[in-house]
């Protein structure tokens, strides 16, 4: 078979993202997944009782329960939340603990068994998304001191952390200001983060606003739109770079480089870059007194 490559200039459709919200225990985490767009939460921490805006709910007391999950049971919805994370790898160690002899020792998972707890919890994200669905995976805070300076972490334990950090295409964290709640993606010394999108700190508007419906579902659309633009952009550059690289070989004078001076500049650095070696194969120097390239050598571009 042979290898199917994306080419720079082919765009990559973004339509479904997994999302982790990460902060400390009572600052709204479940009550921010529930502004996701069309929710249903799997609600591995048994708390989805304690939320402001309470959508649908499954109760979850074992790994099982969630693996028989069909795309009829989520035709409703648009979104999956997974409230906690920690809970439900906990779970599901405990369910390769019950059926699997070769993946624990002494009721702790080997390194056999976190590679089963490896795949079978991206299986499962791969699933949900499958299905067509964003998935917002929910995780707590872990604060940790080195020296004066605190360290935030997810709370989860062992090896399991780095299964949610691989599994995030963006990655937020709650944080309270002066009273007032941030949406963060960026990292930073203190903290991690995934910002695909390079969005701003958002506020978090007040549970009781009326904008706080719906809230998250629009914060991951704009992630999607970021993304979206992006590779359109880039899928346009990409097509004027190779528009330059076809038709420069047959430009052979400084009156014909200097007619695609405008186009070049429009497409972005590479497409100058390009233009100016070929005046350069030409023997022709940028005159920036005249703005454009002529015969004699004058300053570079």
């Amino acid at each position: 078979m042979p290898l199917k490559i994306t080419r720079a200039s082919d765009p990559i459709p973004v339509e479904r993202l997994n999302v982790v919200i990460y902060a400390p225990p009572g600052i709204g985490k479940t009550s921010l997944a529930f502004t996701a767009d069309a929710p249903l939460l799997l609600d591995f921490d048994n708390g989805a009782h304690r939320a402001a805006n309470r959508k649908d709910t499954v109760r979850v007391n074992a790994w099982s329960e969630v693996t028989s999950l069909t795309e009829d049971d989520l035709a409703p919805y648009k979104t999956v939340v997974v409230d906690t994370a920690g809970r439900a790898l906990d779970a599901l160690t405990a369910d390769i603990i019950r059926t699997d002899p070769k993946g624990h020792k002494n009721g702790a998972l080997t390194l056999p068994g976190y590679g089963v707890l490896k795949n079978r919890f991206g299986q499962f994200l791969k699933l949900l998304n499958s299905f067509g669905k964003d998935v917002v995976l929910i995780a707590h805070m872990d604060e940790q001191r080195n020296g004066d300076e605190i360290i935030e972490r997810l709370d989860i334990q062992g090896g399991s952390k780095g299964e949610i950090y691989k599994a995030a295409d963006a990655m937020g964290r709650i944080a309270m200001e002066n009273g007032q709640r941030w949406l963060k993606f960026s990292p930073s010394d203190a903290s991690f983060g995934k910002n695909p999108g390079q969005l701003e700190p958002l506020k978090i508007p007040h549970h009781t606003a009326p904008e706080f419906d719906g809230y998250l579902g629009r914060v991951i659309q704009q992630i999607k739109d970021r993304l979206n633009e992006m590779t359109e952009v880039q899928r346009e550059a990409a097509a004027e770079q190779q528009w330059f690289r076809d038709a420069l070989p047959k430009v052979n004078d400084a009156e014909g480089i200097n007619a695609l001076l405008d186009r070049a500049r429009a497409a972005g650095t590479a497409s100058k870059a390009l233009l100016n070696a070929r005046a350069t194969d030409l023997g022709l120097a940028f005159d920036k007194t005249a703005g454009q390239y002529g015969t004699t050598q004058k300053e570079a571009a």
